[in-house]
């Protein structure tokens, strides 16, 4: 499933299904790689929704440069209902 990925989007997939969740990813680089694997709209209220398969979630855009914690555990529980897992984020 992550075949077509760039190794660096690979590399984030795996640090969004890090346990416990990693504080330091940065919010273009998880944009990024939900725009390799599905849709990104911004939207006008600080928002984005992003769809990936058939799942579709609405993420805040942080404050700062890293993801907040909260949007890190939200995307992983997308990813996984979009057939998405630690496993499917090979080396």
């Amino acid at each position: 499933m992550t075949e077509h990925l760039s190794s660096h989007h690979r590399a984030v997939l795996r640090k969004i299904f890090q346990h416990p969740v990693s504080h330091n990813i940065e919010w273009h680089d998880v944009l990024s790689l939900l725009e390799a694997i599905g849709t990104v709209e911004r939207r006008h209220d600080d928002k984005v929704e992003v769809t990936v398969g058939s799942e579709t979630g609405f993420f805040d855009i942080p404050a700062h440069k890293d993801t907040e914690l909260e949007a890190v555990v939200g995307i992983r529980r997308l990813l996984e209902a979009a057939g998405y897992s630690e496993a499917g984020a090979p080396d």
